[in-house]
């Protein structure tokens, strides 16, 4: 019996049709949950020095494009010395604060910290993404994250904050903050491999010499042979016949 799995005409159309639909729903889903300022790379050791940190801005508006990107630095776990990266297009405003109780670096205490960067006059057009850099100088220790609170401005007049911080056991917030996880530094030194064992390397000379020394007392052996080999033949013809 013949199958009727593609019995009609319509069939592949309907398979298509079902393919399609299927993206359409993950695209809906999955289009959400990536749609935010996030951090790369995502995760620093603590107490670690001269990071490059990117904030990852997409452009979520279907109609509008993004004018204006603010980030605020955390005031309890404060960050010193932040260099920021000039972006082709935008215009950098950097925002300081003093600190109650000064930070110890290697290059002395530092008073004064950064509260908010603010990059304003570009755009980020829908469909699209910036990246906005920062150096960080020293990252703070006895915290397992830095969370920073962002908020984005469209040219619609739109606002969105991303400052939700995610909480374990309960859902993902709609707006989460970009996080930096940091780990503890191991701590622990790499044992170093053993040293490979010496060997002893013959030179060309010593290779030499000792091919010579083999020929010569090759050649001795020979002349010992043909000696007793001569001496053998002679005795055998001085003796009497029997």
């Amino acid at each position: 019996m013949r199958s009727t799995l593609f019995s009609t005409p319509r069939s592949p159309l309907r398979a298509v049709s079902v393919l399609a639909a299927c993206g359409l729903v993950v695209l809906v889903v999955a289009g959400p949950a990536a749609a935010h300022i996030t951090t790369f790379p995502s995760a620093a050791t603590q107490g670690g020095s001269d990071l490059e940190l990117t904030f990852r801005v997409p452009n979520e508006e279907a109609n509008a494009s993004t004018t204006k990107v603010e980030i605020t630095f955390p005031a309890d776990h404060p960050i010193a010395n932040v260099l920021v990266q000039p972006v082709a297009g935008w215009t950098v405003q950097v925002q300081n604060t003093t600190l109650a109780t000064p930070i110890k670096t290697d290059d002395g205490d530092v008073s004064q910290v950064v509260a908010k960067v603010t990059w304003s006059g570009g755009r980020i057009d829908p469909g699209q993404y910036a990246g906005f850099h920062v150096i960080f100088g020293l990252l703070p220790s006895g915290t397992d994250q830095i969370v920073f609170k962002a908020v984005q401005t469209y040219s619609n007049g739109d606002v969105v904050r991303w400052i939700d911080v995610a909480r374990t056991g309960q859902p993902a917030p709609d707006h989460p903050a970009p996080v930096l996880a940091l780990t503890k530094p191991t701590g622990a030194s790499t044992p170093s491999a053993p040293a490979p064992a010496k060997t002893k390397v013959k030179t060309a000379a010593a290779t030499d010499s000792t091919a010579r020394g083999l020929g010569i007392g090759g050649l001795v052996v020979g002349v010992l042979g043909l000696v007793v080999g001569g001496y053998g033949l002679v005795r055998g013809r001085r003796a009497p016949r029997a």
